[in-house]
């Protein structure tokens, strides 16, 4: 269990920066629970999704680089979320998973030839005895745009994508679940992006784009 309280090259728990962000946002005199599902707020909304943002240099990675800059990829905000619950002295570890996205824009779709996403990231918290699934990646806002509905964390209970929106469309399906480690196995991440993303082969993720404001104009489109 150490090593999930211990601060890594990635999951840089001991930056100053870090440890501020964690005092201002668990909250004054609450249970480890509790402090938990405040520092899992703090970075679902705090921090805004931005799949462009995508990265898997080292330094751009750490969690204190994802704060720094207030927005991150699925991976690079679980990173950020078990970077400030080490720091509040709650175990953390990073999980992976592949999903199909039944979500996105017109743009992510041409740009990332598949709706299958290798090696999406969410954040495992370990809290009365036993690890739960924490997935702080869609702020809220976004969320709104895209008619889903905002993953909550009880602290109790897996916190993982709705396999539905609130209409009733297909959302998100877990096809493959790749483990637990304590800092992010960029070689292993990078191989397989290398493999299934031309963007990544050919660019290595040099694409930008507004994501939020892509959402935005296609939900306004109808």
């Amino acid at each position: 269990m150490q090593e999930y309280l211990e601060p890594g090259s990635i999951v840089d728990s001991d930056h100053p920066d870090i440890a501020a962000f964690a005092l201002a946002h668990q909250g004054k005199g609450a249970s480890e629970k509790e402090r938990a599902i405040s520092l899992y707020l703090a970075i679902r909304d705090g921090v805004l999704y931005d799949p462009y943002s995508a990265t898997l240099d080292p330094e751009g990675l750490k969690a204190s680089s994802t704060l720094r800059v207030g927005r991150g990829f699925c991976v690079a905000k679980a990173v950020l979320l078990a970077a400030v619950c080490r720091s509040a002295g709650i175990p953390a570890r990073l999980g992976f998973a592949d999903v199909r996205n039944h979500m996105s824009t017109a743009k992510m779709r041409e740009r990332m030839k598949t709706d299958l996403f290798y090696w999406h990231g969410y954040t495992d918290i370990y809290l009365n005895g036993k690890w739960v699934k924490a997935t702080p990646a869609f702020n809220i806002e976004l969320c709104d745009k895209f008619g889903l509905k905002p993953l909550e964390f009880n602290g109790e209970e897996d916190s993982i994508y709705h396999p539905f929106d609130k209409a009733g469309n297909r959302h998100m399906e877990y096809v493959n679940y790749r483990g637990e480690f304590a800092e992010p196995p960029v070689e292993q991440i990078l191989d397989t992006y290398m493999t299934h993303y031309p963007h990544w082969r050919n660019r290595r993720n040099s694409a930008s784009g507004d994501f939020a404001a892509e959402v935005a104009a296609e939900n306004a489109r109808g």
